[in-house]
């Protein structure tokens, strides 16, 4: 497939269409450039290459499609189509400053004039929640979590909430707000990675497998115990979900000063873990486990390592950062364990810790038998955007 020409020097359109970048500079592992105005689609035409080799003009309002920017080598990129009330076309491509910028020249270069971002895009009578969604989308940390956000900014939370609303009407809702406050946790985490903490003695491979997990070389490994004097942390995304993972000293009574402040900043990590992984030595099967006993009754993972070199209790499970054995299963063990039931396409969810407050206000007033407490709860996240 031919490269697509881009003529710079291109005059702009007679009914402007504008060109903004809507995420944060720097923040996210994704950026969302959006064009709008009458030439909107027209101009990402003229750079976008579509997996399915239909133009975007052939696509229905609310279509998401996949393909590359300007040529069949070029940046992969999601491109979304959105309807009424104006004409307006994004672009998800990778979040590094360079990226962004290519794009937003190509599409200048099409006659679109460059703005500055302007979040404030919610359609007239949008509720808050709709433009608080669209605000979160510029921050959103994976491709996923992008495609979450968009069906919250497209209203999906919204039309959830009027549903509920009506239900609570009527007397009931209860199943229906309580479903919704399920999904806070989720919501907010599409902003603000999942903290995975890798814990456990020393010497049982933390490091090792952290690397194996992440793919590349990000801790400097050594045979020697308590190498790891500091907690590493690298951005992750599992599954599609954003996660940090943390590699942290081996815990033991540490004489070293150096190595106990490690361990301490260990056992304060684990204190703030939405995951703990417990990293354990398959040659050594009858070794207690090296997390405190006062470390949270978090989520947990014994993660038995090193089973090149000896077998795995059985059922366990198990890994072996040397050869990557088991690390697959391992994360599709961590991705279950943060979002066991992952949302269907279009499924409504809370996006900010002020809708999961409020929602918990409706849930509580609904449950002892004060509907119009709940639904005064419900309205208030239904105000429309930019109302006090």
């Amino acid at each position: 497939m031919s490269e697509k020409p881009v003529v710079s020097g291109k005059p702009a359109m007679s009914a402007q269409t504008a060109v903004s970048v809507q995420t944060a500079e720097g923040r996210g592992a994704v950026a969302v450039v959006q064009v709008t105005g009458p030439g909107a689609v027209d101009a990402v035409d003229a750079c976008f290459l579509a997996a399915s080799g239909r133009p975007l003009a052939q696509q229905p309002p609310g279509a998401i499609r996949f393909g590359r920017w300007r040529d069949a080598s070029g940046e992969e990129v999601v491109v979304v189509r959105r309807g009424s009330p104006d004409p307006a076309v994004e672009v998800h491509c990778h979040g590094g400053a360079a990226a962004v910028r290519a794009v937003v020249r190509d599409l200048v270069a099409q006659g679109c004039v460059q703005q500055p971002a302007r979040p404030e895009h919610a359609p007239p009578g949008a509720a808050a929640v709709t433009l608080d969604a669209q605000l979160a989308l510029r921050h959103a940390l994976t491709e996923r979590a992008v495609g979450v956000l968009l069906d919250q900014a497209e209203g999906a939370l919204e039309r959830a909430l009027r549903e509920i609303a009506d239900s609570l009407s009527a007397g009931g809702g209860v199943d229906q707000l309580r479903q919704l406050l399920d999904r806070a946790e989720l919501g907010q985490r599409l902003t603000s990675p999942w903290r995975v903490v890798l814990a456990g003695a020393p010497n049982v491979g933390k490091s090792s497998l952290i690397n194996a997990l992440l793919g590349y070389s990000r801790a400097i490994v050594f045979d020697q115990p308590g190498t790891t004097r500091d907690v590493l942390t690298a951005a992750a995304a599992i599954e599609g979900w954003p996660v940090s993972l943390s590699d942290t000293a081996g815990l033991r009574a540490a004489d070293d000063p150096t190595e106990a402040a490690g361990v301490e900043l260990a056992r304060q990590m684990l204190q703030q873990a939405d995951l703990i992984l417990d990293i354990r030595d398959a040659a050594q099967p009858d070794a207690p486990s090296a997390i405190p006993a006062d470390a949270p009754a978090t989520r947990r993972l014994v993660v038995w390592n090193k089973q090149d070199l000896a077998p795995a209790p059985a059922g366990s499970l198990s890994t072996s950062a040397a050869t990557g054995q088991g690390v697959d299963d391992l994360l599709a063990a961590i991705a279950r364990s943060l979002v066991p039931h992952p949302p269907e396409p279009g499924a409504a969810l809370p996006v900010t810790a002020a809708h999961a407050e409020q929602l918990a206000r409706a849930l509580a007033a609904a449950q002892r038998g004060d509907y119009a407490a709940a639904l005064q709860a419900v309205q208030a996240l239904l105000a429309p955007a930019g109302s006090d």
